[in-house]
């Protein structure tokens, strides 16, 4: 684990203070406009393989560390095995775990490509979260693991995809990896956002899935 971060410097800007929320806000309506169909059909198979509800509520943290649920398409059920799971695996506090055994085929798709994640177009949309920052992390993940100055990312808002999503996808937990979420708070502009942007899909496509 990184214990030692450098504090960061967070410059406002026309951009950070208000043209990045709402080009957010756009994007992520004209996105769920477009995806309605795919996103329905996501839910008619979750609801199939799984049941209801469709959609998972997770509280994470946000920004300036208010918590909030992050909303996903579930991809889990219920497994007798959960229990020796978490038994085994006590001292890992973080919400990632490939060998979960309650994900299901279906459940272990989404993950994959990332799609249980597109109803936070929705948290977008509500001010919760941006497109491009750091992914929000779990409340107890926060409170129990976080080293010094790791809060910093917390002083913008989390995002759908973020520099660590591109440069480390899916390489240990998040509070391990958090020089990638300040160098992104150190940086953050219009030209570093679109760049994230268009190299996400490939990290997409290309390693394990990110949390």
């Amino acid at each position: 684990m990184v214990n030692t971060l450098p504090k960061v410097h967070l410059t406002p800007t026309a951009y950070t203070k208000h043209i990045k929320t709402g080009i957010d806000r756009a994007v992520a309506l004209c996105a769920l406009v477009i995806l309605f169909v795919p996103m329905l059909l996501i839910g008619a198979l979750v609801l199939v393989s799984m049941g209801s509800p469709i959609l998972f509520q997770q509280r994470r943290i946000g920004l300036n560390g208010v918590p909030f649920n992050v909303l996903k398409f579930r991809t889990m059920g219920e497994d007798r095995r959960l229990k020796d799971m978490l038994v085994q695996h006590e001292d890992r506090i973080t919400h990632k775990s490939d060998e979960d055994p309650r994900h299901t085929h279906v459940g272990m798709i989404l993950r994959r490509y990332s799609l249980d994640e597109l109803p936070q177009l929705i948290n977008i949309v509500r001010g919760e979260m941006s497109i491009v920052g750091p992914r929000p992390e779990l409340e107890s993940v926060v409170n129990a693991k976080y080293p010094e100055n790791l809060a910093q990312r917390h002083l913008v808002r989390p995002g759908l995809t973020g520099l660590w999503q591109i440069s480390a996808r899916g390489d240990g937990p998040m509070h391990e990896n958090g020089e990638w979420d300040l160098k992104y708070v150190e940086q953050i502009s219009l030209l570093t956002d679109i760049t994230i942007i268009c190299k996400t899909p490939l990290a997409m496509l290309g390693r394990n899935k990110g949390q």
